[in-house]
């Protein structure tokens, strides 16, 4: 039996993938493997691709598709979502169940960890019972051998009786052999692996043996008729019978003679006190069982415990005592290095930007562009772009290489373990924290990232909080602000360790708003029980500096640097119309600020403020340049040297250290930006909730900010 294949392409059922051949005779080679075991280090080192890897689990929650040639041979490689298990209890398992059974997939490549390969073998049997066209890779092989830990190939590939090829994907080694299998087993060139790779009780054969021959008939093959009848004996399953539905145009339990089977085996159960549970359990056990029983044959230890190391690191950096310091201590010190690297970069940059900036202006002068066009290309999204990049990029080269660090470590999860508690509380669920650590990059991201939380009314959840986490657009503005206003008489590593310690702090309210408001959603328009997880904590791994110097760099800041950019500069020439077009005695700019100002005052804001986050909508960054012009009247963003400059602009506009704390309070929590209300409303498939999204924010934003003002006030501080 093979896997269901059509040479014009394929569809996966759960993920919607297209599988796209460069040739007729191209191989579609599925890659499958528990979180965390470098499957997609397998991929990209393959495809050439940047799928963004990292040692933590969750990382691939779609269907990811690259192209590889050798020897005249195309190969399609599909990077399947990380799982433990094919029993489809996830989104993740049920996507790649449904790719491997219906995507048109040759071969299934099963990546395993070497250094825990029983617990990776059920997964490889499970798969087995699909297609007997399995490979598998047994990678880490370097971390298994310094841990003495050793995976006997030759043994395990007779157990299972399927090709095993060990590799070390970081270093490429064994990778062409593991290709070269994989076109054998595509093309039915290896050996086959046997129909019944798992044993299970008598009652459980004896049920699957009097279905197997009437799906056989029904399915004519397209799918394993043996696990099919599997399948058909768990009644709780019934995304694989919409899956089957939907890719073979069959009801298979509402057949008649399915149905009469199904019912002749209840009677029997009920009469023998078998219960469903039971059942299920005995299918889920079955594949623990027989990895146990090949993992002890094909494994060896060169010394006992081995990762004694691993479980120090862990006592320390999870520990009751010693776990939330460390992790507050990582963020300061990630902050402080932030700040301090990001200072003079920004400074220089700026300085070279507008001085680009004055000579585009003297260009257009030459050329003799109307003085109109001048303004509204130069001053307007030239200038407007060029503040964005010079505030963004150097604080962004500094953040993301330092935070994809601690992920290449492996210390993410143990983050996401500290915080588990906290969020089981809230009713919410523990994979949260690992959504909300996405969110200090991109809260677009963040959102994305909740397809790995199981429970849809917990992912919504996860939704809708995750602004509350400060995106990279919202960073530079908290630490200018922090700076000028608050840390700015302290000056050189005092002055920059404060500003890091006051950022932190702002963190911290951030994260506590986040559960504050889960908890809140839980007990309101989400009510329910909070779920479950299972969370794997892998191996510290030493980093690869470079390539976490280039993934950091071209997978997330310039990404988050190219769409702040997209956003910027057609921003920039609305906000230049507004600035320069007069009405009356005032810009269309000063109406708008004089008309808000009355209701941005309760607030302790000022008109300008407000409407700055207002047209600052589609992107967060662009704030900052929105208060300046609209606070200079200029028509035009001016150059500020330095962060002096600007205080002294804004204390001249009636700034207090009242203004910045509510300006800051509020840009901690205010509506998500444009590009994250459209990826809720992608993901959540509901305006309802994206508006919730939008509002919720906004609320305790503007509610924190009113409770600020009215107490500086009643104490005669503002």
């Amino acid at each position: 039996m093979g896997l269901s294949k059509d040479s014009t392409g394929a569809r996966a059922a759960g993920s919607e993938l297209v599988i796209e051949k460069k040739e007729p005779g191209d191989l579609v080679l599925a890659l499958a493997g528990n979180p965390n075991v470098g499957k997609s280090t397998v991929f990209n080192a393959l495809t050439g691709m940047h799928q963004h890897t990292g040692n933590w689990p969750g990382k691939t929650v779609t269907n990811a598709q690259g192209y590889v040639n050798r020897q005249n041979q195309g190969y399609v490689l599909v990077d399947l979502p990380g799982c433990y298990s094919l029993l489809a209890h996830s989104a993740e398992e049920e996507v790649a169940r449904d790719f491997l059974c219906f995507g048109g997939a040759d071969a299934a490549v099963v990546v395993c960890d070497a250094t825990c390969l029983e617990r990776n073998l059920n997964l490889v049997l499970q798969a087995m019972e699909i297609t007997p066209r399995v490979v598998v890779c047994v990678n880490l092989l370097d971390e298994a051998e310094r841990k003495g830990v050793k995976v006997h190939l030759e043994k395990l590939s007779e157990l299972l009786g399927v090709p095993v090829v060990g590799a070390s994907a970081r270093s490429g080694t064994g990778l062409e052999k593991l290709l070269e299998e994989a076109g054998k087993s595509a093309q039915g060139l290896s050996p086959e692996a046997g129909s019944a790779p798992i044993p299970y009780s008598p009652f459980t054969e004896e049920a699957v043996a009097k279905l197997q021959p009437v799906v056989e008939g029904l399915c004519g093959g397209r799918v394993n008729a043996r696990w099919l009848a599997l399948k058909l004996l768990d009644s709780s399953d019934t995304s694989l019978d919409l899956a089957m539905e939907k890719n073979l145009g069959l009801r298979l339990r509402a057949q008649p003679e399915v149905r009469e089977i199904l019912e002749a085996l209840e009677k029997q159960w009920e009469k023998e006190g078998l219960t469903p549970e039971r059942l299920r359990d005995d299918i889920a056990s079955g594949a623990v069982g027989k990895a146990e029983e090949i993992a002890r044959q094909a494994v060896s230890f060169g010394q006992n415990g081995y990762s004694e190391r691993d479980r120090k690191w862990d006592r320390l950096l999870t520990g009751k005592a010693t776990g939330f310091p460390l992790m507050l201590l990582l963020l300061l010190g990630i902050f402080w290095l932030t700040i301090t690297g990001a200072n003079y970069p920004s400074q220089l940059l700026s300085t070279a930007l507008f001085w680009l900036g004055d000579r585009l202006g003297d260009l257009c002068a030459l050329c003799q562009l109307p003085p109109f066009l001048t303004g509204l290309l130069v001053d307007g999204m030239y200038r407007t772009l060029a503040w964005v990049v010079s505030v963004m990029l150097p604080p962004m080269a500094i953040f993301f290489p330092l935070f994809t660090l601690l992920e290449d470590l492996g210390y993410l999860p143990r983050v996401a373990f500290n915080l588990d508690k906290c969020f089981q509380a809230c009713g919410a669920c523990g994979k949260q924290s690992l959504t909300t650590a996405m969110g200090f990059g991109c809260n677009a991201a963040g959102v994305v990232g909740c397809r790995i939380i199981d429970s849809p009314r917990e992912r919504l959840i996860a939704m809708l909080t995750n602004n509350f986490v400060p995106c990279n657009g919202r960073l530079p503005m908290l630490i200018a602000l922090i700076t000028m206003f608050f840390a700015g008489a302290a000056g050189g590593f005092g002055g920059s360790l404060l500003s890091a310690l006051l950022l932190l702090c702002v963190i911290l309210l951030g994260l506590s708003m986040t559960l504050a408001v889960s908890k809140f959603l839980s007990k309101t328009l989400l009510k329910g029980v909070p779920s479950s997880f299972t969370l794997e904590l892998p191996p510290y791994r030493r980093p690869q500096i470079g390539k976490v110097i280039v993934r950091s760099v071209f997978d997330r800041t310039l990404f988050v640097l190219g769409r702040a950019a997209a956003v910027a500069a057609p921003a920039g020439l609305v906000i230049w119309l507004l600035a320069n077009i007069t009405l009356g005695d005032a810009t269309l700019l000063a109406h708008c600020a004089r008309f808000l100002d009355p209701f941005a005052r309760l607030f302790g804001l000022d008109g300008v403020i407000l409407l700055a986050f207002i047209l600052g909508l589609p992107a967060n960054e662009i704030v900052i340049p929105l208060i300046i012009m609209a606070y200079t009247s200029g028509g035009a963003l001016m150059e500020l040297s330095d962060l002096a400059a600007l205080h002294a602009l804004l204390a001249d506009n009636g700034w207090t250290w009242v203004t910045a704390l509510c300006t800051m309070l509020f840009g901690l929590m205010h509506w998500p930006c444009s590009t994250t209300c459209m990826t809720i409303k992608k993901e959540s498939g509901s305006l309802k909730w994206t508006a919730v999204a939008f509002l919720l924010p906004t609320a305790c934003g503007l509610g924190l900010c009113f409770i600020t003002a009215c107490a500086a006030r009643l104490l005669g501080l503002a």
